[in-house]
């Protein structure tokens, strides 16, 4: 196996701004489809499919099935993760988009529970698992296209080109939920309104794969085809072989995950049915944040490039750790400006963390089990931190009925990111092995 540094690149893509493209809408669907789902969690859900609980505890079964979406993740890591390691990264992305897109759609067209009754709920648990199996095979993926085509000494550039997935996706999800809740009453938004966004999801899909079909297979697996060096057992190697960096590579995702969900999904709650305030001013708040979110990203990306990915990765870390407790400081003035400064500068914090966080994980692992172990990382880090987060939050509030007992949660699940961080190597300067 050969190895190419910084300065040996792999040829450049002839389209850089189409492989942006190709690796940010799998994720901008991704994010589309969570803002969307944890929207109505917090603002619908309970009424359409838990009506017969009390709001508190519907939001937290709507939260629950949520979280069912995270849990099948790691099935879709090994499913697809094995896929692209053997067949390539491009095929996978494909049919990840689609099952995506499809499942999104249904969950638009469900029959509520006054409808079917029991089964709603069902059926909805039903779609978010199998969705999730296709959320986790696509995140790897799509950072792979970027990284394995793009310059070597700007991979964290291109890598967070994905990253941005979760503010676009936001941002046009809170779009098109203000703008159905401005033109609809709440009675028609909660009877068919909910729906409309959740179907508007083909639009992104259908981008998607004509974008997607245009891009060709990344220079590197097609250089593990020609030596024939794919890995037989891709995710037996990266757990026998690899498993300190598995542990290092998906525990530095935790604490990022734990801070978006606080930031992005709780606010919702805590704004509407704490504070008594309108909902559009916390979908403005989301909006704004996300907005700025997007932006920092691939300057944090780009950073990371210059002055290392750790230490980039640590300021949003420890920025997070102080914004924990400063957040709710903001939000109980109840005041507009300062309830959209606690949500912007928050998401500044995870942007820090999320610009390089897709460069250090792929570059833990060498390329013939690269796919493979970063699904593997992402998926099963995301079941830890993001896929029980919302749902750990409302419980906490709900037991304690304070919010400082969120806030040692985000602390202690940014602590963890710390410690990773501590314990790894810094990777951007390393090569990518063949």
């Amino acid at each position: 196996m050969t190895a190419i540094t910084a300065t040996e690149q792999l040829p450049e893509s002839p389209d850089m701004r189409k492989l942006a493209s190709a690796s940010l809408i799998g994720t901008t669907l991704e994010w589309y489809e969570f803002t969307i789902y944890n929207t109505m969690a917090a603002l619908i859900f309970n009424k359409v499919f838990f009506p017969s609980f009390d709001p508190l505890v519907g939001i937290i079964l709507a939260f629950s099935t949520y979280a069912v979406g995270y849990v099948s993740r790691p099935f879709g890591g090994v499913i697809f993760g094995h896929l692209g390691d053997k067949l390539g990264r491009r095929f996978v992305l494909v049919a990840t988009l689609v099952l995506m897109g499809v499942t999104t759609l249904l969950m638009g067209l469900l029959p509520t529970y006054e409808t079917i009754g029991v089964m709603s709920p069902i059926l909805l648990v039903a779609l978010r698992f199998v969705q999730g199996v296709a959320l986790g095979g696509e995140w790897a993926g799509a950072v792979l296209l970027s990284v394995e085509h793009g310059r070597q000494d700007r991979r964290g550039l291109n890598a967070s080109w994905t990253q941005m997935g979760p503010s676009a996706g936001t941002l046009i999800a809170t779009a098109v939920i203000a703008l159905v809740t401005f033109g609809l009453s709440d009675q028609d938004f909660l009877a068919w309104g909910w729906r409309i966004p959740f179907i508007l999801s083909v639009v992104l899909v259908i981008f998607g794969l004509w974008i997607r079909r245009g891009v060709d297979e990344t220079p590197m697996f097609k250089q593990m085809e020609e030596h024939n060096t794919k890995a037989e057992a891709p995710i037996g190697e990266v757990l026998s072989q690899h498993w300190r960096r598995l542990i290092v590579a998906g525990g530095v995702r935790i604490g990022s995950d734990v801070l978006y969900a606080l930031v992005v999904v709780f606010i919702l709650t805590y704004v509407t049915q704490v504070l008594n305030l309108p909902r559009s001013l916390a979908l403005t708040a989301v909006l704004v944040g996300a907005g700025f979110n997007a932006a920092a990203v691939p300057l944090f990306g780009l950073l990371s490039d210059k002055i290392g990915r750790r230490p980039v990765y640590a300021l949003g870390a420890i920025g997070g750790i102080v914004w924990a407790f400063a957040f709710f400081v903001l939000l109980d003035t109840r005041e507009p400006l300062m309830i959209v400064l606690g949500a912007t500068v928050g998401l500044l914090f995870h942007a820090a963390m999320y610009g390089p966080q897709a460069a250090f994980i792929v570059e833990q692992f060498p390329t013939h089990v690269r796919y493979s172990g970063s699904s593997l990382a992402y998926t099963f880090a995301g079941v830890v931190g993001g896929g029980f987060a919302p749902l750990i939050i409302a419980a906490l509030f709900q037991h304690y009925g304070s919010t400082t007992a969120i806030s040692l949660y985000v602390v202690a699940a940014l602590a963890i990111t710390l410690t990773m961080l501590a314990v790894a190597r810094e990777t951007s300067r390393d090569h990518l092995n063949e």
